[in-house]
C-alpha cells in the first residue's frame, strides 16, 4: 500500500480517493473546497490544507482536475506539486495525473518531472461519476512502461480496465477520440428518439430494439430511460464534454487528420452549451435535437 497525495476531490477525484482509501492507501488530499476535503476525511483519508502538504510525503501523487491550466498551476507553479517534490529530494516519486487535458500539457508534465526524477503518467479516464463511485473506471494511459506497472495498485482501486496505450500523451489523445465517440453516440440516440417520437412510434420499444441489435451500445444501455425521461442529472456535464471535444479538433489539427463528423459533434455540444445546458449531462444532446426539430 502506497502514501498518495491527491489534489482535486471534485465529482470524479471525490469518490476515487475514497476508494483508494478503502483499498488500503494512505491518502491525503487537497482541494479548494472545504466539503470536499471533509468528505476525504469522512471517509478515512486526510485532509491538507495545501497542495505542499498533500504530496510533500507522498510515494504516489494523483491530480484529477478540471482542465489543462489548472493542472499546469497545480503542478508547474509556485509552491506546486514539482516544487514541492524538488525541495524534498523526493525522487522515485510517481505522479499520476487523471485530468483530461491536451496531450501537450502531458508531455510538458513529463519533461518536468524528468529533470527531477519524477515519473509521469497522463491517465485520463472514462465512465464518468458512477464509474467513479463504482470504483468501474477506464484509464488510458501514457508514458513508460516501468511507471505504467508501479501504477498498476492505483489504477485497480479505481478502474475496471486500463492500459499503456503508448508514450506520454497518448493517453489524452486516446481519450479524445473516446469523448469524440461518446458525443458521437449520444448525438444520434437523441435523433432516433426524435425520429421516432414525431413519426408516431413507440420510442421506448424502439430503443429496446436498438440496443439488442448491431446498434447497441453502452449509452443506449445506461441512458435510455433517462433520455427518454428528459432526465439529464449530470453524470458528466456539457461544460466538460465542451472541453474534450476541444481537445480533439485541437488534437486534429496536429496529427493532419480530418474528422469532418468530430466537428459537427463539437459544434452540437457547444449548441447545448450556448443554449444553458452546460451543467447538465451530455445527454442532454437530445434537447438540442428536439430544438433543431422545431420543439420547444
Amino acid at each position: 500500500m502506497s502514501r498518495i497525495g491527491f489534489v482535486g476531490l471534485g465529482i470524479m477525484g471525490s469518490p476515487m480517493a475514497a476508494n483508494l482509501v478503502r483499498a488500503g492507501h494512505q491518502v491525503t488530499g487537497h482541494d479548494h473546497k472545504q466539503s470536499s476535503m471533509d468528505r476525504l476525511a469522512a471517509a478515512g483519508g486526510q485532509a491538507a490544507a495545501t497542495i505542499a502538504d498533500a504530496v510533500a510525503a507522498a510515494e504516489i501523487v494523483v491530480t484529477m482536475l478540471p482542465d489543462w491550466p489548472q493542472v499546469e498551476e497545480v503542478a508547474l507553479g509556485p509552491f506546486g506539486i514539482f516544487e514541492t517534490l524538488k525541495a524534498a529530494g523526493a525522487r522515485g516519486v510517481l505522479y499520476i495525473d487523471f485530468s483530461t487535458v491536451r496531450p501537450q500539457t502531458s508531455r510538458e508534465l513529463a519533461r518536468a518531472g524528468a529533470e527531477i526524477g519524477v515519473d509521469v503518467l497522463d491517465a485520463p479516464v472514462s465512465g464518468g461519476e458512477a464509474g467513479a463511485i463504482e470504483g468501474r473506471l477506464s484509464i488510458m494511459a501514457g508514458g513508460e512502461p516501468a511507471a505504467f506497472e508501479a501504477a498498476r495498485g492505483v489504477f485497480e482501486a479505481v478502474g475496471a480496465t486500463f492500459a499503456l496505450v503508448g508514450p506520454h500523451g497518448a493517453g489524452q489523445v486516446v481519450k479524445a477520440a473516446n469523448q469524440l465517440v461518446v458525443g458521437g453516440t449520444y448525438a444520434l440516440v437523441a435523433e432516433a428518439i426524435v425520429l421516432m417520437e414525431r413519426s408516431g412510434v413507440d420510442a421506448r420499444a424502439g430503443l429496446d430494439m436498438l440496443a439488442g441489435g448491431l446498434a447497441g451500445s453502452r449509452i443506449l444501455d445506461l441512458k435510455r430511460e433517462t433520455m427518454l425521461a428528459r432526465e439529464f442529472k449530470p453524470g458528466f456535464r456539457i461544460d466538460l464534454h465542451h472541453k474534450d471535444m476541444g481537445i480533439a479538433m485541437a488534437a486534429a489539427r496536429d496529427a493532419d487528420a480530418s474528422l469532418p463528423m468530430t466537428g459537427l459533434v463539437a459544434q452540437l455540444i457547444a449548441a447545448a452549451r450556448a443554449q444553458g445546458y452546460g451543467n447538465l449531462d451530455h445527454s442532454v444532446l437530445l434537447k438540442v435535437i428536439e430544438t433543431l426539430s422545431g420543439q420547444a
